[in-house]
């Protein structure tokens, strides 16, 4: 950067919403301006903002009192600009945001997003933008860090209808499916599952038979356990279009007998005030985009490891996913504890 020139960085939010965005945004905005002298410019609804070029200058007094809110004060959009289209009216949009970085004089981009934003991140530093990537997502599933903002506040709010259902399910001695969010991860579900005592946990990682499931629950019910718990995560290996709790609960009625309600969370593990825990490491992870942008160490996305942040090139991140491993030491111990996965008969 120019000694003489003072630096301006964008910020943009991509995706899907998530607890802990907006402390992310205040995070790098109240390093930047505070610590680093720098100008700082909100880029609205994602990437759409770039092509459109829609922004805003952020101030100290704008990013004051965002902190517990959720959402994003920015909007957020599912474009990706590097997506091929077969229209002849197409726009070069790459080559549009490129421009419009230009511009509007940036030194660099800071890109909150999950894995889409994450290799859409690291396309734009391919073509020469200088870009930080924040990683979001409630399902845990972004590669390089170990752990994401937005999925501790999920986990609350997934244990927290767990923990009700319990009630229910034991008043009216039924067996209760809840579905909960991850379509290729099941971090969530297995956190969730087992903070809330869930009796069958299903996740996209682990290929489940239904006649185990069915097996486990009349074994249960046999025992004089008078109610059951199945969590099951959105992304199982069933039928496309099919809500995975309503096949899970209608699978589970007819090969037991046994009388059966499906709960779906859908949304509400998206929204909402973020937790304490997420709201530091979003402020963390803004932080230390801060300073990689100061070190001018671009193209990497900021990460926890253990309990240090670091960080990871964007090149490593984009199109992989963190799953939960099959060997997971945590899934060995659960099923020692008689949890059932759906996929081994006892």
């Amino acid at each position: 950067m120019s000694a003489t020139k003072r630096p301006r960085i964008g910020i943009l939010t991509a995706g899907g919403d998530c607890p802990g965005i907006n402390a992310a945004i205040r995070g790098v905005g109240k390093t930047a301006i505070l610590e680093h002298g720098m100008e700082v410019v909100g880029i609205s609804t994602g990437f759409l903002g770039l092509i459109n070029q829609e922004y805003t200058i952020l101030d100290e007094n704008q990013l004051s009192g965002i902190l517990t809110v959720g959402g994003t004060i920015l909007g957020t959009s599912r474009e990706n600009p590097f997506k091929k289209t077969n229209s002849f009216l197409s726009v070069d949009k790459p080559r549009l945001i490129k421009k419009h970085y230009k511009e509007m004089g940036l030194d660099a981009l800071v890109c909150i997003g999950g894995n889409g934003t994450m290799r859409t991140a690291a396309h734009l530093a391919e073509e020469g933008l200088n870009v930080i990537g924040i990683p979001k997502t409630i399902d845990n599933d972004v590669w390089g860090t170990d752990v994401t903002f937005g999925f501790d506040s999920a986990l609350w709010i997934a244990t927290d209808a767990i923990d009700r259902l319990h009630t229910t399910a034991n008043s009216h001695k039924r067996i209760m499916v809840i579905e909960v969010m991850g379509h290729h991860a099941g971090w969530l579900a297995l956190y969730s599952g087992i903070a809330g005592g869930g009796d069958v946990i299903l996740l996209p990682e682990i290929e489940f038979d239904i006649d185990i499931v069915a097996k486990c629950l009349k074994r249960r019910a046999i025992n004089k356990k008078p109610y059951s718990i199945v969590v099951v995560a959105e992304g199982i290996p069933i039928k496309k279009g099919e809500s995975a709790a309503r096949y899970i609960g209608e699978a589970i009625k007819n090969k037991t007998g046994l009388e059966t309600r499906e709960t779906i969370l859908g949304y509400i593990q998206r929204g909402g005030s973020p937790s304490p825990m997420d709201r530091v490491l979003a402020t963390r992870f803004g932080a230390a985009a801060v300073e990689l942008i100061a070190s001018e160490n671009y193209g990497q996305m900021v990460s926890l490891r253990g309990n240090q942040i670091s960080s990871i090139p964007l090149s490593e991140v984009g199109g992989k996913l963190r799953l939960v491993p099959l060997d997971l030491p945590l899934i060995h111990k659960t099923r020692k504890m008689g949890v059932c996965f759906g996929d081994e008969p006892d």
